[in-house]
């Protein structure tokens, strides 16, 4: 192994730069492989270009006899750009996205053949999905997986192969992906928002959210990465002494970006143009190794297409460059891990953005209205969203030194802070003139300028506002969108639906006029949602006491954080919006308890494998030298040898002392192992990995650790923490 850890170190020393040529400006290349409006209006005649559109903004459905234009369409546009197959493209519940590729060809008798794609084959297929997770809802030896076309991503070219984006579901109807219960949830949002900016303006017929994701990744040389088979295997490294020099000075963040990462960075965003991905800012971040890239915000299902695919582009992008992309949340110890802020808002067909207050105190109004009752829906569903974002490998990195913690507050800032506080105390019932003058004029009125500076952020905040949207900062990197999106525009929506509920019968039955009876649930809602603000540290025990006492929740572990997602008020919450049924919600958290078992499984696996059979004969090794050189001394200088092999048998001791703990936690962590994969009750045995196997890494850890600051840097099988985050 160490023979391997220098051949990969010789070989990332002398790699150059890959050149990246630009041929085109970006907003030339930018969707060129992509069958959006402008490809759409060139190769499909009016009436299916309309029966497209209608799809995409009110859901109508495409009739046969359209499809099989649109799919005519598809396939010469396709062929025009040297396609030979077809795929539907869809996110079942692995995190990761799935295509299974068939040519256009076909056969037509007498020994020729045609290019062929019909409306049968754009709309629907019925892929062999028998290995993806299912959580129940289907028999694992019934292949009955169905994927349907959705209008509303559009379709692009991957290589040579036309991608389709699609829903994947059982035969029985259940969703068994993440695009479904998402667009169900961006339906339900729609609906409820644009009943409530109706309010404001009439001519709103439809309102989308949007979403930005900042990815954040290290990148390290491949020959690196395939050094240390923890990272290989899992995606993060199990074992490795801090570096000397780390992420103290600063000195990696917003500086000039290394040759090799600068090249991969433009070739990706290239690659990213010609899909019709809008990526714009680049830069390093905090720790060394560590960058990020973001694009132009976009409708939701867009945008979580759109990342699904970027994480598979950024793979294929980087092996062309010798590089390995790193997505788990945590790789490194001591170092920060990366996320991927998901920034939402709402905005309607009018162009306004319902998250950004106006010009006039109306239209303020409006916004501190959809505020409001964005922080009352965090409020009452906090336990929730951080289901959301929960993992096996987000928890390593919820609540260190640069991520939120575990527990879901607001952070709104000083400013917006006192603007609430002038609305809590506004009159029950009808307002005086003078009340509604003051606080159009001196409380709404005034939220613009307010904002306008308004630079306030707290990085240790889960869900905090940024100036005309809300950022949720505790995704993980190689997270769906998709998850936490559904739950955020779910509850969204629930919330609205709620507060309507509550305006109309003010205006009704206390013949309040409309923007009275809207101060007056504001002011109701101020006072419920106060224990979900925080404006300080998110970390320390003293916010964790501070929560405690609010009632917020503290679930630090995935095990504890997923049974939000099949309580009582949750599956009647996504019933009531019509995003999952009983069965979908059901599946989706015994998936996820499964997938964080095996992951925790196979990190227990990969540990003690490095442990016994690449840490501990190097250290024996090592001890032998030391051995051999203690005996030569006493050889040598006879009764006298111990002044001069004082430290060689110390180092020996404490060599052997280290030996005897792997072994032992070894042994200990793979008979809790057992023990826990006998269990029947998944939630037990998730909790069992969690509790009695987990806490043993760190144990066998601290020693291999040790040993490695104690060993001959010549034999140290692994590639170090120094190597991996300081080799460009």
């Amino acid at each position: 192994m160490s023979t391997l850890r220098f051949q990969a170190l010789k070989e990332t020393l002398h790699r150059s730069s890959v050149v990246v040529t630009e041929k085109e400006r970006r907003s030339v290349l930018f969707g060129e492989n992509v069958f959006n409006q402008a490809t759409m209006l060139q190769y499909l005649t009016k009436d299916a270009y309309n029966s497209v559109m209608d799809a995409i903004d009110h859901g109508a459905k495409i009739d046969r006899q359209i499809a099989d234009q649109i799919a005519s369409a598809m396939k010469d546009w396709s062929l025009s750009k040297g396609v030979t197959h077809y795929t539907h493209w869809f996110q079942p519940l692995t995190g990761a996205t799935a295509e299974k590729h068939d040519a256009f060809f076909e056969t037509i008798g007498n020994g020729q053949g045609i290019e062929k794609f019909e409306g049968g084959q754009l709309v629907q297929q019925e892929p062999d999905a028998s290995s993806f997770p299912h959580g129940g809802i289907r028999n694992t030896f019934e292949a009955r997986g169905y994927t349907a076309w959705d209008p509303t991503s559009p379709a692009f070219i991957y290589g040579t192969t036309l991608c389709i984006p699609t829903v994947f579901v059982a035969y029985t109807g259940e969703a068994l992906d993440y695009k479904t219960p998402l667009l169900r949830a961006l339906q339900a949002v729609d609906t409820a928002a644009t009943a409530i900016a109706k309010y404001f303006d009439k001519n709103v017929k439809k309102v989308n959210a949007s979403l930005g994701w900042e990815q954040e990744y290290f990148l390290i040389d491949r020959a690196l990465v395939e050094s240390r088979p923890d990272l290989v295997m899992t995606g993060r490294t199990l074992l490795g002494h801090s570096s000397a020099k780390g992420q103290q000075l600063d000195d990696h963040y917003f500086g000039s970006i290394p040759a090799r990462a600068l090249a991969f960075m433009r070739d990706l965003e290239v690659e990213c143009m010609l899909l019709g991905i809008p990526v714009k800012t680049r830069h390093n971040e905090v720790a060394p190794n560590q960058f990020e890239l973001a694009p132009i915000y976009e409708e939701t299902n867009l945008a979580v297409d759109h990342n699904s695919l970027l994480m598979d582009v950024m793979e294929k992008v980087a092996s062309r460059h010798n590089l390995k992309v790193l997505l788990h949340e945590k790789p490194f110890a001591g170092v920060n891990g990366s996320g991927k802020h998901n920034n939402w808002s709402l905005s309607t067909n009018t162009g306004v953005n319902l998250l950004s207050p106006g010009k006039t105190p109306m239209s303020s109004l409006q916004f501190l209205t959809f505020f409001i009752n964005t922080i009352k829906a965090i409020n009452e569903h906090e336990e929730l969203m951080r289901a959301g974002i929960a993992s096996a490998s987000n928890d390593h990195r919820l609540g260190a030194n640069e991520a939120p913690p575990a527990i879901m507050s607001v952070f709104i800032g000083e400013q917006l802070t006192s603007v609430l506080k002038e609305l809590e105390g506004v009159t029950d019932g009808k307002l005086s003139p003078k009340e509604k003058t003051d606080l159009k004029l001196n409380v709404v009125g005034k939220i613009p300028e307010i904002l306008l500076d308004n630079t306030d952020r707290n990085r240790t905040s889960p869900f905090a506002f940024t100036g005309n949207k809300f950022e949720f900062r505790a995704v993980g990197s190689k997270a769906n969108c998709a998850n936490p999106m559904t739950i955020l525009n779910t509850i969204v929506a629930k919330q609205l639906v709620e507060f309507k509920k509550e305006v109309d019968k003010l205006i009704d039955k206390k013949n309040l006029k409309k923007d009275e009876a809207i101060f007056n649930v504001l002011r109701e809602y101020i006072k419920k949602s106060k224990d979900i603000l925080f404006e300080g540290n998110g970390y320390g025990e003293a916010w964790e006491k501070e929560a405690k006492k609010r009632g917020l929740s503290n679930n630090k572990t995935t095990p504890e954080a997923l049974k939000a997602k099949i309580s009582k008020k949750t599956l009647d919450l996504f019933e009531e919006m019509g995003v999952m049924n009983k069965i979908e919600a059901e599946a989706r958290y015994e998936i996820e308890i499964e997938e964080y078992v095996m992951r925790i499984q196979i990190e227990g696996r990969v540990l003690g494998d490095i442990a016994r059979n690449h840490i501990i004969p190097t250290a024996i090794k090592y001890q032998n030298m030391l051995i051999s050189n203690v005996s030569g001394l006493k050889n040598l200088y006879e009764k006298d040898f111990k002044k001069y092999a004082k430290e060689q048998m110390e180092i020996i001791e404490e060599i052997s002392e280290h030996i005897g703990k792997i072994n032992t936690k070894v042994n200990e962590m793979t008979a809790e192992r057992r023990k826990a994969n006998k269990l029947n009750d998944l939630e037990k045995k998730a909790a069992d990995y969690c509790n009695k196997v987990k806490p043993l890494f760190d144990q066998i850890r601290y020693s291999c650790d040790k040993l490695e600051l104690l060993v001959d840097d010549e034999l140290w099988p692994l590639t170090k923490y120094r190597e991996l985050l300081f080799t460009r």
